[in-house]
């Protein structure tokens, strides 16, 4: 997969988005300081979402559309996203300042004009949010554009998955990510079930990464370890701002911590490999080898007494040592020489 002319696969370093969501809190000015926020934290990208509350919603007061059980209980689902939406008016403005700082930026539709529209704005790539994993018409119109399709599965089981990924290549677009989700906000840290980010790339042969709600960078570097190669985080330039995705998205500082906690881990990994560096060599001057601990006169026999497995590792090594338990020195050997086969018989 290749974003904007980022290459985003199994050897690549971790992709990491940040998502501008509500938090510009209704200024233009707000978003694209955000942008350059995200870019100054080490984003490589950042992400928007197309919408408006009537491509998302009907403005009805009915129970079924007052929200429950989240951090937004008690609104209504339309007024909620007439005050989160980014007006449509402002995105070609937040991708020129996007390219202006050197960070990608794309987004997610949540209904065909929505694709229609960015496809005039010649987006990289397009984001199905979790919520979305169902609208299977919606996938197939974004699969025909024939753009990497990134998929958070935060409400999908896995015939929901399968569907979703059906629909892709049904289209003939297989430029696929699938992202691991908790789509509760903020996500708790026992939910996060990392392990998953391993298996969604494994069962569906995609580049899998992790969309997180959860606060920290723990999560983050988890995943990483897991194989993650797309990591999304929502980000704000400071919470006090407020908005409603506010308490679940992370502030300049950090979501800096989290790059370069990631980064780091990216490090750590390595790769498997059995050989040892410069370093790791000099370090064998500390392990043990086998040296005389007592005087020995020629002819004296080796025993558990007057030769030792010690530190440091310059003599000989102590897989030898009981082969030359009994045997007789053929020299006179000072304390602490190291002892070598030439010197027994």
């Amino acid at each position: 997969m290749t974003i904007d002319n980022i290459e985003i696969s199994d050897n690549s370093s971790v992709f990491i988005i940040a998502e501008l969501s509500a938090n510009h809190n209704g200024s233009l000015e707000t978003a694209i300081d955000t942008i350059k926020a995200a870019k100054r934290a080490g984003a490589n990208c950042i992400k928007l979402q197309t919408y408006t509350a009537d491509t998302m919603t009907i403005d009805c007061d009915n129970d079924d559309f007052i929200i429950k059980g989240t951090i937004w209980d008690g609104q209504n689902l339309h007024k909620l996203y007439q005050e989160a939406y980014t007006p449509w008016e402002w995105h070609e403005e937040l991708m020129k300042a996007a390219k202006t700082e050197g960070i990608v930026c794309f987004s997610t539709p949540f209904d065909k004009t929505a694709v229609d529209f960015l496809e005039k704005l010649d987006v990289p790539a397009y984001k199905i949010a979790s919520f979305e994993i169902t609208d299977i018409p919606l996938i197939e119109y974004v699969a025909s554009k024939g753009k990497p399709i990134i998929i958070s599965t935060g409400i999908a089981e896995l015939e929901d998955i399968e569907l979703a990924l059906d629909a892709c290549r049904r289209m003939g677009n297989n430029d696929i990510a699938l992202l691991k989700c908790t789509s509760s906000y903020p996500a708790p840290i026992n939910e996060a079930n990392m392990v998953m980010v391993k298996d969604l790339a494994e069962r569906f042969n995609v580049i899998s990464g992790l969309s997180d709600h959860t606060m920290g960078v723990t999560v983050p570097v988890v995943a990483t370890c897991f194989g993650a190669k797309i990591i999304e985080k929502h980000f704000i330039l400071d919470r006090s701002i407020g908005g409603p995705d506010a308490s679940f998205s992370m502030n300049e500082e950090e979501f800096t911590a989290m790059v370069k906690a990631v980064r780091e881990a990216e490090n750590a990994i390595g790769v498997i490999d059995y050989t040892l560096t410069e370093k790791q060599l000099k370090g064998k001057d500390f392990s043990r080898s086998l040296y005389v601990v007592e005087d020995m006169n020629a002819g004296d026999i080796v025993t558990e007494k007057n030769v030792r497995s010690i530190r440091p590792g310059f003599g000989l090594h102590p897989k030898h040592y009981n082969e030359i338990l009994g045997k007789k020195v053929l020299e006179n050997i000072k304390k602490g020489t190291r002892l070598d086969q030439n010197s027994i018989s």
